[in-house]
């Protein structure tokens, strides 16, 4: 269960900014939209976010922080070889800021046999090196030092600490953790259990869907296999008004053909290849109800394949209790199905385990204070120096039958575009 996301010094984002879930003292939806998190430092989380902003404002770079992130964790020990520069991208339009590090810390709950256990990992990075890292974990609420590292520019050498709780070869970890790694990734790989929990949380819990990349079928064709995950993924359809009454799935084995080329001879006979593909067939009824209509995946609208691409993704981070963060929620999906997705994570009983939904828009619709808590609204927006600011609506202490939506586009809250006057 994530509490905060903190970033500083990445892409658009200069000063350190903070994703808050920790609710408010508000009572409005406090029966469903939130729940007890059994830590007194955040005693109530909540169940989703909805960020906004104009376009070009910091929403895509904050789906992109958390993605970053995550993969430094699952691949900077595997992936990432000795010497090679790290990808990081630190705030350009201040030219003092360019060399500096850049950070990412995160606070988060997971589950142990004495109860949650709050854990608070961090690192900042150039991209030559890690400059810093350090995690601490609450069990049972009392805060404590996992391990802690820093580079020290004028002996080029990291000073390293330890906690008493922190057991294991530490020495043997710390020697294999190279400059561009994380010492948290290097001692999972290295079999370490203590430091387990956290790395599985960015490699199980955290799940990120990007606007600009295109869905995987697989969750949801994993569901069409078993007569139980089909009857999840109707009543999936069903609740979101889309009349597709059962999906077929069939293998199809077409013929691929490759043309090869050698460099020393010139071009080689074409060769062939058996690919095996599986065709999607969605069941409609006709309007009399007596005929059944199939359509293939290409014939149905760009709304329904994304809803049918978000379903499995959707349905898992609900089953597991996975915290998703999804880039341009609005896109290719009507408001009415926006407002029914988020409505699923907002309610503790399609929501029982506690998932986390957090979403960037810019479907206005959506600020409605029957869906949304004001603790649960966010804008990002630049200043004159072109750096983004997060900050939420609950800093407006907007009147409680004050719509949202006009004051948004009123621009009493600000993140809005500067649009003028267009003449044709």
């Amino acid at each position: 269960m994530l509490i905060d996301f903190r970033l500083a010094n990445y892409r658009s984002f200069s000063e350190s900014q903070t994703l808050s879930m920790v609710a408010s003292t508000g009572k409005e939806h406090e029966r469903t939209h939130l729940f007890a998190s059994g830590v007194s430092v955040a005693p109530r989380l909540l169940r989703s976010a909805i960020v906004y902003g104009p376009n070009a404002g910091g929403k895509t770079n904050l789906v992109r922080a958390f993605q970053f992130m995550q993969s430094m964790v699952a691949q900077s020990a595997t992936l990432v070889q000795e010497g090679q520069t790290l990808n990081v991208q630190p705030f350009l339009f201040n030219p003092d800021e360019r060399s500096q590090p850049t950070t990412f810390e995160v606070n988060f709950l997971e589950d142990s046999e004495d109860g949650p256990v709050r854990y608070q990992y961090g690192f900042s990075l150039t991209a030559e090196r890690i400059v810093a890292e350090w995690l601490y974990a609450a069990p049972k609420g009392r805060n404590k030092l996992m391990f802690q590292r820093e580079f020290d520019p004028e002996t080029s050498k990291y000073t390293w600490e330890w906690g008493a709780s922190f057991l294991g070869r530490k020495d043997a970890w710390r020697d294999k953790t190279r400059a561009n790694g994380l010492f948290l990734s290097t001692a999972v790989l290295l079999n370490n259990e203590q430091l387990r929990p956290v790395f599985n949380w960015f490699q199980n819990r955290l799940a990120i869907i990007p606007a600009d990349v295109l869905i995987s079928l697989e969750h949801t064709l994993g569901l069409c296999t078993t007569e139980s995950g089909k009857a999840e993924l109707m009543s999936f359809f069903k609740n979101a008004d889309i009349s597709i009454t059962d999906v077929a799935l069939e293998k199809q084995t077409v013929k691929r053909m490759t043309f090869n080329f050698d460099p020393t001879t010139g071009p080689l006979p074409p060769s062939t290849t058996d690919d095996e593909i599986t065709k999607i067939q969605f069941k409609h009824r006709s309007r009399d109800g007596q005929n059944e209509i199939e359509l293939g995946m290409d014939d149905e609208s760009s709304g329904t394949q994304k809803l049918f691409a978000l379903a499995g993704p959707w349905l898992d981070v609900m089953r597991k209790r996975r915290v998703l963060v999804v880039d341009e929620l609005d896109r290719s999906l009507h408001p009415l199905i926006c407002r029914h997705l988020i409505e699923r994570f907002n309610n503790d009983q399609t929501n029982p385990l506690n998932a986390q939904l957090i979403a960037t828009t810019h479907d206005t619709s959506l600020l409605d204070r029957h869906l949304l808590r004001r603790d649960q609204v966010w804008f990002v927006e630049k200043d004159r120096q072109e750096a983004s600011r997060l900050y939420s609506l609950d800093e407006f202490s907007p009147r409680k039958e004050e719509s949202l939506e006009r004051g948004y586009l009123h621009g009493r809250y600000g993140a809005l575009p500067i649009v003028g006057n267009l003449n044709f």
